[in-house]
């Protein structure tokens, strides 16, 4: 029989996934094409700037999550745990996690955000969800919620999942497409792919033959320094410096360092890191957990690796999962997953991959 020619698009985590996933059916042959792979640090590939995390509808400014939504970031998660569990070399761990409310946002019109913590949907999925004693709550700070979660080094995330699907048999090219039609004809073989798959996140708003005008970025600013943070923290909501800069810290797997973020600036494309908002981030972060730094000491504690700016592809809507035919070419699209890219990436990707197997069975009838 032969084999199903499919050519994934896109090297971020939700490409990455989908690809490995299809991967473990041997009756598919596939070719990853991408511009930026992993190893690669660019403003147009939003995967290795992220956190990353699994603490769904708190930080994604998109004021509450829905059913569908819930359901694939749900589906994510015995994935996550079990790669922390069973797969050290995946650069996944456990971490207490720690959403905060600030007393300033108590019955405000960030009501959506603050429920979020306080009662959140996934308080049955993740362990050992419960509150924070009110004699640990940092000052200004009125309540919160602690859990078990995960982080995520990404860079030794994105190369194990690109080595898990070579391992499978998927062959990586980079390669830039002007038209989403010409990824049939880019295969490794030379033969035509029965079927694309599109996960170039925010390139699908300028991708000819997509060209989505409901993608938009978000821009994030992060700053990684070597400090221990010993537990993923936020604070709900926007800060006191301003409605679009959030409060936030995790420290990754494996020496990956502590990310201290952020803030969620829409419409925005700038790559360089604005100095006056890493200051801000740093002294945020100092405030809410002193333990980053010594006693007394304020951002000059910090130990900073490096500055970072990614662009979250958020689309109006909400993620594009779906089938399409361009030019005669069957699209499976799976693009637009905003700031919860890793969070919902094996539900996103499972859902894509339900939808590949529904076109080929089709196309062999």
């Amino acid at each position: 029989m032969a084999p199903n020619n499919i050519v994934v698009l896109g090297a971020g985590v939700s490409g990455l996934t989908t690809a490995y996933l299809l991967s473990k059916d041997a009756s598919n042959c596939i070719t990853v094409v991408a511009k930026h792979m992993p190893g690669d640090y660019d403003i147009e590939y939003a995967s290795p700037w992220a956190g990353a995390n699994y603490v769904p509808s708190v930080l994604q400014g998109v004021g509450q999550s829905n059913p569908v939504h819930e359901t694939r970031e749900r589906n994510t998660w015995p994935f996550l745990k079990e790669l922390a569990e069973k797969h050290p070399d995946a650069g996944i761990h456990f971490q207490d996690s720690i959403g905060y409310i600030r007393k300033t946002d108590e019955g405000s019109s960030n009501g959506s955000s603050v429920a979020a913590i306080r009662q959140p949907w996934f308080k049955d999925v993740v362990p050992d969800f419960c509150g924070v004693p009110q004699d640990q709550l940092p000052p200004g700070i009125a309540s919160g919620s602690k859990f078990t979660s995960v982080c995520i080094n990404t860079a030794i995330y994105l190369p194990w999942l690109a080595s898990q699907c070579l391992r499978n048999g998927v062959i990586f090219k980079r390669g830039v497409l002007p038209h989403i039609a010409d990824a049939a004809n880019a295969h490794h073989t030379g033969q035509r792919a029965a079927l694309v798959v599109n996960c170039t996140g925010l390139s699908s708003k300028t991708l000819g033959g997509v060209t989505d005008n409901n993608l938009y970025p978000v821009r994030g600013q992060i700053v990684i320094v070597r400090n221990d943070s010993g537990a993923m923290a936020a604070i709900s909501g926007a800060t006191d410096d301003g409605p679009d800069e959030l409060c936030y810290m995790m420290t990754r797997a494996a020496g990956g360092g502590t990310v201290l973020g952020g803030c969620y600036q829409k419409d925005r494309w700038e790559s360089t890191p604005d100095p006056n908002l890493a200051v801000r981030i740093m002294k945020r972060a100092v405030a809410l957990r002193p333990q980053l730094v010594g006693e007394g000491q304020g951002i000059e504690g910090l130990d900073v690796v490096r500055h970072g700016v990614g662009l979250r592809p958020v689309r109006e809507g909400g993620t594009r999962i779906e089938v399409e035919r361009v030019d005669g070419v069957a699209v499976v699209h799976n693009y637009g997953h905003g700031g919860f890219g890793y969070q919902a990436s094996f539900g996103c990707a499972g859902e894509a991959v339900a939808l590949v197997r529904g076109v080929l069975r089709e196309a062999k009838l």
